[in-house]
C-alpha cells in the first residue's frame, strides 16, 4: 500500500512523548520506528484533553480508549452523547480518530472487572448513536477489547470455543460489532500461554521460532503458538455468530525480566519474529495481514507483579533494549497509552 505521510514525534511535548506504552505492528507502508521519532497511529487509553490537543493537525490517527471506571456513566445515552461530543466532535475537525475502544479485557467471571460486564454493551451502543448522529460510522468504529481469558476451549484451534459462563456477556457484544462492521480488539500472549503450560508447550512454539510445524490440525499446520490461538479465536466468534468479524491483536508481547522464560535474547526471538509474521495471517485465514500491537515501547515501574514491569521494547530513557529490523517494506506505527502513574514514574526515571 502506499506509504502514509509522517509526523515527527518531536513536534509533541515529553509529556505525551513518555506516554508511548506500546509499538504498533500494521501492514500500511513503511517508517522508520526503531528511533522512536515517527508515528502515525497512537492508542489513548483515556480521552486526556491534554494530548488530544497536541495531536491537532498531526495526522495521527487516534483509538481513543473509554476507561472501565467510566463505563456506567455511558450507558446513559445522554452521558454518551456528551462524551462523544466533548472528546471526540471537539477535535475532529484536526484529530483523526480510528476506533473508540469501550472498556478492556472486561469480564463476567474476573473478580476485578466483573462489575463493569453490565455496562460494556450499552455504552458502546450509546457512543456508537452519538458517533452515527454525526454521520461517522464508517471513519470511527467501536469495539471493546477482550483477552483469552473468555476462551473456554483453544486446543486444536479449530475447536475453539468461548466459555459457556461469558456467553450470555460476549455473544450481544459480537452481535453488534457484526451490525457495527467493527473488528473486535483482542490482547493476545503467547508468553503467559507458555508459562502457564511449558510442559506441553515448547518455547520455541511460543516465540514463533520453530523450525517446522509442531500442531496439525486437519489440514492445517500451525508452526507458532500465536497462530494457533488467534485462530483458535476466530473459530470461537465462528460458533457465536461472528464470523464475519476481524480481529485486531491489541495487545502482544513478552517480557525481558521478572519471571519465568523471561530474558532479553527471549523478548527479542518474540518480537523480531512477530513483526515478520503478522503480515501472512494464519492457517484460518492465510495471505490476510494481521493488524498487531506489540506491548509496550516502555518498561513500567509502577506495575506488579514483577514481570509486568519488563515489557518494554525500550529503556524508560528512550534507548532501545534490542535492535528490531524494520523492513523496508512495512510500516511501524505507535501505539500510545495514557496512563497518570506510568507517565509520572517514565518522566521521572529520565
Amino acid at each position: 500500500m502506499a506509504i502514509l505521510s509522517i509526523t515527527s514525534i518531536n513536534k509533541f511535548p515529553m509529556a505525551v512523548a513518555m506516554l508511548l506504552l506500546g509499538l504498533v505492528v500494521a501492514n500500511f507502508g513503511i517508517t522508520g520506528a526503531q528511533s522512536v521519532q515517527k508515528i502515525n497511529r497512537m492508542r489513548i487509553y483515556d480521552p486526556n484533553r491534554s494530548v488530544l490537543e497536541a495531536l491537532r493537525g498531526s495526522n495521527i490517527e487516534v483509538i481513543l480508549g473509554v476507561p472501565n471506571p467510566d463505563l456506567q456513566s455511558l450507558a446513559n445515552p445522554s452521558n454518551a452523547a456528551s462524551w462523544v461530543q466533548k472528546n471526540v466532535l471537539s477535535f475532529r475537525s484536526n484529530v483523526r480518530f480510528r476506533y473508540i475502544a469501550v472498556g478492556n479485557e472486561v469480564s463476567p467471571v474476573n473478580g476485578g472487572t466483573s462489575g463493569f460486564a453490565q455496562f460494556v454493551l450499552p455504552a458502546m451502543k450509546n457512543i456508537y448513536n452519538a458517533i452515527r448522529s454525526a454521520g461517522l460510522q464508517e471513519q470511527i468504529k467501536v469495539s471493546t477489547a477482550i483477552d483469552m481469558t473468555l476462551i473456554g476451549n483453544s486446543y486444536p484451534p479449530s475447536a475453539g470455543a468461548f466459555r459457556d459462563d461469558v456467553r450470555k456477556y460476549l455473544d450481544p457484544i459480537i452481535g453488534f460489532l457484526a451490525y457495527a462492521r467493527s473488528p473486535l480488539l483482542a490482547n493476545i500472549y503467547t508468553y503467559f500461554s507458555y508459562v502457564d503450560n511449558p510442559r506441553d508447550i515448547s518455547l520455541p512454539y511460543a516465540l514463533l521460532s520453530s523450525p517446522s510445524v509442531l500442531v496439525w490440525d486437519g489440514s492445517r499446520g500451525y508452526q507458532n503458538l500465536f497462530d494457533a490461538l488467534l485462530d483458535a479465536l476466530y473459530s470461537a466468534l465462528e460458533r457465536a455468530g461472528g464470523a464475519s468479524l476481524d480481529v485486531v491483536v491489541s495487545e502482544s508481547g513478552w517480557p525481558s525480566a521478572g519471571g519465568s522464560a523471561t530474558s532479553m535474547d527471549n523478548a527479542r526471538t518474540y518480537y523480531a519474529n512477530l513483526i515478520q509474521h503478522v503480515r501472512k495471517g494464519t492457517p484460518k485465514r492465510p495471505g490476510r495481514a494481521i493488524e498487531t500491537y506489540l506491548f509496550a515501547m516502555f518498561d513500567e515501574n509502577q506495575k506488579n507483579p514483577e514481570v509486568e514491569k519488563h515489557f518494554g521494547v525500550f529503556f524508560p530513557n528512550k534507548q532501545p533494549k534490542y535492535h528490531l529490523n524494520f523492513a523496508s517494506e512495512r510500516m511501524w506505527d505507535i501505539l500510545a497509552e495514557y496512563n497518570v502513574t506510568a507517565a509520572d514514574s517514565l518522566i521521572s526515571n529520565m
